[in-house]
């Protein structure tokens, strides 16, 4: 990296963050040194917020136990414990940038914020989580920490090489730390003023240089090109209310996710790739995949987007209200309620949507469900799906046919058979996919043979010349149907191009 971080200051000043990252590498308060010191039970216990063996296990005080009872485990500490762990940094330079607080009952020092290892290299700081302070509903600019949704992301997103990338929507920077590992220049932007000052301090904490601009989403970057964007954003579908930035966009139903989409051609350069997280809406009438392919429409881009998971609306509704803390407000969901009934919301999708810019007068776009594991890291996968993309459009049926295949490793045939006065009949079989997408692809016989065949030593329509002789049908006719199938084998990564 070249450019320094912009426009924000960090909590800490340069000295300071020099001195908390020497204090917390001294300690050895990384995601292993906390596993080793802790325990296997004791860190699956803490996963689920039963702190009680990780409690006993950090009981001497030295400042690894006293940064783990502190950051990860939520207890208040003795004002020496904490100054002691935090050494060679002042204590009162930790209070005065809200890195510890007063415990209100005055018996120690408890977390100001939410300081948590991420690997053995990487530390991000934001607010303290929901679960540490029950009962206290969150602020309106709270800034999340890592969860699902932002290590979701982190695990679609190819690692290839590029110039420039942007993070719409950091909050406390998880996306673009990631991005700082493959990415020459990170750009980074948020609407909240208060996360960009903790996406500073997590990029001062980890060495790196950003450069943070303020505004709504795409704003602060209009007419500027990336290799690659990223966004975890405010995706939650509603009536527009924006109670709290972190989810609420202010944008009516799903549209923040369609803008998203809409904004894609002018971001991204030749080449350039996209992914964020989405929701949609599932509405009585209309078929969700056309909806979402419907924002794709006229972009000119390549896109794929994989629904992951769907949710009724009360459970969805009852989720976002818990996530805030907002506990059971009867009124609040009862009116979030009526508008999805309003709009015939039946359901809400929720996937990944990946788009590329890759110059072709008609592009590719799939909308899929794909509920299944992908065998990680899926980023690999996306990327790999874009550029078998690539190789099936460069070849006419012509050239499909005349290419050889390998299958891929890890295949596995699941029949369904019913017995009768004959015997065992087979009513359906599938391929079962162990490897890459690990997804189900329903075959008749033929098919299953053409797989079969693929070994890498014979083209495709040597092998079309031995079946329709074998089942005495004309090798054209043959041909003719096997192309597309062959098509959507390649494309779902069944079979492989030698």
């Amino acid at each position: 990296m070249t450019d320094e971080t912009t426009g924000y200051p960090a909590l800490l000043d340069a000295a300071g963050i020099d001195q908390l990252r020497t204090a917390l590498s001294a300690a050895g308060f990384t995601s292993t040194g906390i596993a080793q010191r802790l325990g296997p039970q004791a860190t699956s216990a803490v996963a689920r917020n039963d702190y009680r063996t990780a409690l006993r296990r950090t009981a001497d005080g030295d400042p690894l136990a006293t940064l783990i009872r502190l950051y990860v485990c939520a207890q208040t500490e003795s004002t020496a414990a904490v100054s002691s762990a935090l050494a060679p940094l002042p204590l009162a330079d930790a209070l005065g940038a809200g890195l510890v607080e007063p415990a209100p009952d005055g018996s120690g020092l408890r977390q100001g914020v939410d300081l948590e290892p991420y690997g053995d290299t990487w530390w991000v700081i934001s607010d303290v989580p929901a679960h540490v302070r029950p009962g206290r509903p969150l602020a309106a600019d709270h800034v999340l920490g890592i969860g699902g949704s932002s290590t979701t992301l982190a695990g679609a997103v190819a690692r290839r090489p590029v110039g420039s990338a942007l993070d719409l929507g950091t909050g406390c920077g998880v996306q673009a730390l990631h991005l700082s590992g493959h990415a020459e220049h990170v750009t980074a932007t948020d609407l909240s003023a208060r996360a960009l000052r903790f996406a500073a301090t997590t990029a001062a904490l980890n060495g790196q240089r950003w450069e943070l601009l303020h505004g709504d989403l795409v704003e602060p970057v209009t007419g500027r090109r990336f290799d690659l964007v990223v966004s975890n954003p405010p995706f939650v579908v509603g009536p527009g209310t924006a109670t709290h930035t972190y989810r609420d966009s202010g944008r009516i139903g799903d549209g923040v996710c369609a803008e998203l989409a809409a904004a894609a051609p002018d971001l991204l350069a030749e080449g350039g790739t996209m992914q964020y997280l989405a929701n949609w809406m599932h509405v009585a009438g209309e078929d969700w995949t056309e909806r979402v392919a419907g924002w794709l429409a006229g972009t000119g881009l390549d896109g794929w987007v994989i629904q992951r998971e769907v949710a009724d609306p009360v459970s969805y509704v009852n989720l976002w209200l818990a996530d805030a803390s907002e506990g059971p407000d009867a009124h609040r969901a009862a009116a979030w309620l009526d508008w999805f009934d309003a709009q015939k919301v039946e359901a809400v999708g929720f996937g990944l949507v990946t788009l590329r810019r890759s110059g072709h007068a008609e592009p590719v776009v799939r909308v899929e469900e794909l509920r299944q594991q992908v065998a990680p890291p899926l980023g690999d996968r996306i990327d790999e799906w874009f550029d078998r993309q690539e190789w099936l459009r460069a070849r006419d049926s012509a050239g499909l046919l005349a290419a050889r295949y390998r299958a891929a490793d890890g295949l596995r045939l699941v029949q369904e058979a019913s017995i009768g006065e004959d015997g065992w009949l087979v009513d359906r079989q599938t391929i079962a996919m162990t490897n890459g997408l690990r997804g189900t692809e329903e075959i008749d016989p033929l098919v299953l043979a053409l797989i079969g065949g693929c070994n890498g030593q014979l083209a495709v329509r040597d092998q079309l010349a031995v079946l329709a002789a074998a089942h005495d049908v004309a090798e054209t006719e043959l041909a003719e149907a096997a192309t597309p199938i062959l098509a959507r084998l390649v494309e779902r990564g069944i079979v492989m191009p030698v």
